[in-house]
């Protein structure tokens, strides 16, 4: 099994963390799409990390594919729940905090345009996503363990590697201050193995 993404993608470092917590050893090929020699095309057509190549070597991509293909190979940690109602909002936890990730992108993205080509209402727009999207992780975490159930699951991985990006790319956010029960969450989450050996370098 070969992953295929960069150690600064968040999506990428969600998908390394189930890796690491399921058990599953994999070779972790670092190509980033953003270059010009970039191979990331040849197995997903739009270009974007990460990308699974399993050992029939099908192209397996988009992060949310991705870990569930890996929680279904193997028994070991399950991190998404067999059971309707939960398994919704693990995946709903899930896509809180891609979307909140996804705005990061492209507040980062737009802010590294030339400063006369930048929208500050684009950025604004995509603030507010960021802002409420942690207001809402934060209210519905409240003074809970986990951000769903009893025990970790995939939507702590999320929302994890979620805060850890907003921590590498917009370090002047305070959203610790703001919301404390979120930065316990991830104090927490960073004393695992599968995070501590996934931390991005800074950049």
């Amino acid at each position: 099994m070969k992953l295929i993404g960069t150690p600064t993608s968040p999506y990428t470092r969600k998908t390394r963390v189930v890796l690491a917590e399921k058990r599953i050893e994999y070779e972790f090929v670092i190509d980033s799409s953003h270059e010009a020699k970039t191979q990331v095309p040849n197995y997903n057509p739009l270009g974007k990390v990460p990308v699974l190549i399993i050992d029939d070597e099908t192209a397996v991509f988009d992060s949310r594919v991705i870990v569930e293909y890996l929680d279904s190979a193997s028994p070991v940690a399950k991190l998404i729940p067999e059971d309707t109602r939960q398994r919704i909002q693990v995946r709903r936890w899930e896509a809180l905090a891609d979307g909140c990730t996804d705005a990061t992108v492209a507040v980062v993205t737009e802010k590294r345009r030339p400063a006369n080509l930048q929208s500050a209402d684009w950025v604004t727009r995509q603030q507010g996503k960021i802002d409420r999207a942690l207001k809402v992780m934060s209210d519905e975490l409240a003074a809970r363990n986990w951000c769903s159930g009893e025990f970790f699951n995939l939507s702590d991985i999320a929302v994890g590697c979620c805060l850890g990006f907003l921590d590498l790319r917009l370090p002047d956010l305070a959203w610790r201050k703001t919301y404390p029960n979120l930065a316990k969450l991830a104090e927490k989450l960073a004393q695992r193995p599968s995070f501590r050996d996934t931390a991005p370098p800074a950049a």
